[in-house]
């Protein structure tokens, strides 16, 4: 499913009125339509009372619309406008004209005070006080009201996306509305799917508002969910060759579980032959764990990493495998360091960097940005700040536009790994993921996504399709291994052990994980 910006949103509402005829007013009643059914579905409506806080935009134009459905169909609302009523203009004059001729209560809110007894005689909320729009931090009596809307404990139900939540960054802009509901329009916004703003909505449904399909799919829009595609096959007459021959470069006297963990990921995900260069006094100790793992033994610097003496060896190996996997707990050594950097630059072969040779490159990104063969990067947020120069903090704020210009600047695919993690490609497109649970935020983890990746090149996908199902199958793994075990003391081993499971599942559920974009969008 496409993802938008808050000014796509606002170019779709735009061609659907000048090149199809929907007009304003029919895309704001859609709106409210689809907003009063998923609340009739979730709530219900008749007897019940109901409390909407309408600004005086286009957000509370759709929350009157809602407002007048709900009483037209037995609910009792009372209704609060935050701003000057005389600046609402078009569908929402038109609709706030219409709810003011009707028995409906409505009150010019200046006392917030004012609106507590209200609410506390009320069932459920509606927010239709900013939606996307929003700019600036909230202040003053906005604050205010989100915050008595959020202390309420009432079914909170926002229109759009919650009030006071950026709507292409996911950001809370001082304050905001934490919904049970949301109901968006046209496309799911940015802000509907990154944290916090992701976890602030509840859960969140789609409606179209009648946007033909070439508007919806438009090569246009860069940002997409990552949704699964099917695993071919494996052939009845096969050999371990048919899936993917992968080099980890991986390993040091104080990381020991990180080579382990990449290499043998690679195998439980379905791949072929996993081979391990690591230093030479690791592989008896690693291979008493791994056994399946083929291993390649190096010299090691005087720290116990990889030495730069191993080079042409690497290089060599490199030409008769499908792809490169370097970082995995390799060390900061000085030499080491420099190795990742001339391999880099001189492997011709799919490169995937991760953990220490992230670092590595971030001293020199030139070795990546001119190669030829694909390059893939596994970033968390520290690493991501090392390799573009910026603070965490600032990359939170904004991690699409950051991505894309990071991913199309280095002609690499980044993983920018987190909640809802994101796969940016060269040409600015974007995914985001969708599985995954905070049980997963552990050491080892981000060696199995390297692995995961791994093999579903190896099981036949494209270098672009792997990324993306490698994230998402390592998301699917660490979803059933906290079904089974709960989120808690959650552990790398956990999530790889459930990678041959998560594969039996994915094939046998196929249909119904793409039927509802695994249990986070509902389409209306």
């Amino acid at each position: 499913m496409k993802i938008s910006h808050v000014n796509e949103m606002r170019e779709m509402d735009s061609r659907a009125i000048k090149e199809y005829g929907i007009t304003q007013e029919i895309l704001m009643e859609n709106a409210g339509q689809a907003a009063y059914f998923s609340i009739l579905k979730e709530f219900g409506i008749k007897n019940k009372n109901f409390v909407t806080f309408c600004g005086v935009g286009h957000n509370g134009g759709d929350g009157l619309v809602v407002t007048r459905k709900i009483y037209s169909n037995g609910g009792e609302v009372t209704v609060f406008i935050l701003g000057d009523r005389s600046k609402f203009r078009g569908a929402a004059k038109q609709n706030f004209d219409i709810v003011n001729k009707l028995q409906i209560k409505i009150i010019d809110l200046q006392d917030v005070s004012l609106a507590l007894e209200t609410i506390n005689k009320s069932d459920a909320i509606i927010d239709a006080i900013f939606g996307t729009g929003l700019s600036r931090e909230i202040q003053g009596k906005y604050e205010d009201v989100i915050n008595i809307i959020n202390a309420s404990r009432k079914t909170v139900f926002s229109i759009d996306i919650p009030s006071g939540i950026n709507g292409d960054t996911g950001q809370v802009m001082g304050t905001a509305v934490k919904a049970d509901y949301t109901i968006t329009f046209g496309l799911p916004k940015i802000g509907n799917l990154l944290y916090p703003g992701f976890e602030q909505g509840g859960k969140l449904y789609v409606t179209y508002i009648s946007f033909p399909p070439v508007m919806q799919n438009s090569d246009y829009l860069k940002i997409a969910t990552n949704d699964p595609k099917p695993i071919p096959a494996r052939d009845k007459d096969t050999h371990k060759g048919n899936y993917g021959k992968v080099l980890f470069i991986a390993g040091s006297s104080n990381y020991l579980g990180a080579p382990y963990f990449a290499a043998l990921s690679f195998l439980k995900a379905g791949g072929g032959l996993s081979y391990l260069a690591t230093p030479a006094n690791l592989a008896a100790f690693i291979g008493s764990k791994g056994s399946e793992i083929v291993f390649v033994p190096l010299k090691n610097t005087t720290s116990g990493s990889i030495s730069l003496e191993n080079k042409l060896q690497l290089i060599q190996f490199s030409k008769n495998i499908d792809m490169v996997v370097i970082g995995p707990g390799l060390s900061l050594n000085k030499e080491t360091q420099t190795l990742v950097r001339e391999l880099s630059a001189e492997i011709r072969k799919p490169l995937l960097i991760d953990g220490d040779g992230i670092t590595a490159v971030a001293n020199n990104l030139e070795c990546i940005s001119k190669r030829e063969a694909p390059t893939i990067l596994t970033p968390h947020l520290g690493e991501m700040a090392r390799i573009v120069g910026k603070n965490i903090e600032d990359i939170s704020k904004n991690k699409v536009d950051v991505l894309q210009n990071t991913a199309q600047k280095l002609n690499a695919t980044i993983v920018l790994k987190g909640a809802h993690s994101l796969i940016g490609y060269p040409d600015k497109s974007v995914f985001i993921n969708l599985s995954g649970n905070p049980g997963m935020a552990t050491a080892g983890s981000g060696d199995i996504l390297t692995g995961a990746i791994a093999a579903m090149f190896g099981l036949g996908f494209s270098i672009n399709d792997a990324v993306r199902m490698g994230v998402f199958l390592h998301g699917f793994a660490g979803d059933l291994a906290a079904k089974e075990k709960g989120e808690d003391g959650l552990i790398a081993s956990d999530i790889m052990n459930q990678l041959p499971v998560s594969l039996k599942t994915y094939r046998e559920e196929f249909n119904s994980i793409i039927e509802d974009y695994y249990h986070s969008i509902n389409i209306i």
